[in-house]
């Protein structure tokens, strides 16, 4: 659905999108992640041919950004950071407006409202005005008018911004019914948000592509220590003193004692090294009760501190 090769686009001295390269497959969740600064914003409005590229080519459901705009916006839905909305209006009267701008015949306009009023739960608001809607109902209507036309592809920048906890899980939740039959790119800074939504995640920084794949693609990739979390029912000293003595242990450190010689640590390894197993016949060996032994795979906090301040 989306094919990006060589995108460029500066900002007189200031490149804020280097040279990247992408493709978006039809019917995906796309999370594209990055700081603030980084070149999302940037990225999408190029999409949305609401910006012109200063180099490469950009082509979204077959139409070339340069040469049919016109024909991308038809099949593409937006919703910007800011949200669209004209508050002094009415909830129904917004929506028949989005329509008979976005050239549904006027025979049909009330059928496509009410279904995407049913879709994205706004039945109860329509006779309301805008400015009495909270956050999370004016997010809903913004979502609405991006898909009152029954676009392609739907492209969501910072959609969740402002929202309380229970407002986010409705909007994610929302988000993941459209894109049983969209494609949907959502741009991000939280990482929650990402990885809770989004089957590939496309991490930007500082206007280049550094990373590309599933959660659990980058999760495995990840170069990272390993960490593994293990319960274990013996004598403190004992069981320490067999940890300083294993070989490929950088750290450990006790973060539970549940009374009685129930322990629990946290053991980070020297990288090089598969401890899971021989943890296990450690407290075989010991006699020792084991009812914890997990490994904690690189969360997606983890990949994007590395690859963009290089933290490890």
């Amino acid at each position: 659905m989306i094919r990006v090769s060589n995108l460029t686009k500066r900002y007189g001295n200031n490149v804020a999108v280097d040279g990247i390269s992408f493709g978006i497959r039809k019917g995906e969740i796309v999370g594209f992640l990055g700081p603030n600064g980084a070149g999302k914003t940037t990225t999408m409005r190029i999409l949305t041919s609401f910006l012109a590229p200063d180099e490469g080519t950009v082509v979204v459901a077959g139409f070339d950004v340069f040469k049919e705009p016109l024909e991308i916006r038809k099949r593409i839905g937006y919703l910007p950071e800011n949200a669209p909305l004209y508050l002094d209006m009415g909830v129904l009267d917004y929506l028949n407006f989005i329509a008979e701008i976005r050239d549904i015949p006027a025979g049909e306009r009330w059928m496509r409202i009410k279904k995407i009023a049913d879709l994205c739960g706004l039945n109860n608001v329509l006779k309301r005005d805008i400015y009495e809607l909270s956050k999370g109902y004016r997010q809903r209507l913004c979502l609405a008018q991006a898909l009152i036309h029954n676009p392609d592809i739907l492209i969501l920048d910072e959609p969740t911004a402002g929202l309380d906890p229970n407002q986010i899980i409705e909007i994610r939740e929302l988000i993941k019914e459209i894109g049983r039959e969209k494609t949907v790119i959502l741009s991000s800074h939280i990482l929650s948000e990402v990885s809770a939504t989004c089957g590939r995640v496309l991490i930007i920084n500082e206007g280049k592509i550094v990373a590309s794949g599933t959660p659990e693609e980058l999760s495995n990739t990840a170069t990272r220590k390993e960490k593994i979390y293990i319960n274990l029912k013996g004598q403190k000293e004992s069981i320490e003193t067999k940890l300083q003595s294993m070989s490929g242990i950088a750290s450990f450190r006790i973060i539970e004692e549940n009374g009685g010689e129930l322990l629990k640590y946290v053991i980070e390894s020297d990288g090089d090294t598969n401890l899971s197993e021989a943890l296990f016949h450690m407290a075989v060996d010991n006699k020792w009760v084991l009812t914890e032994l997990r490994k904690e795979r690189a969360s997606l906090e983890d990949i994007f501190l590395q690859l963009t301040i290089g933290e490890r």
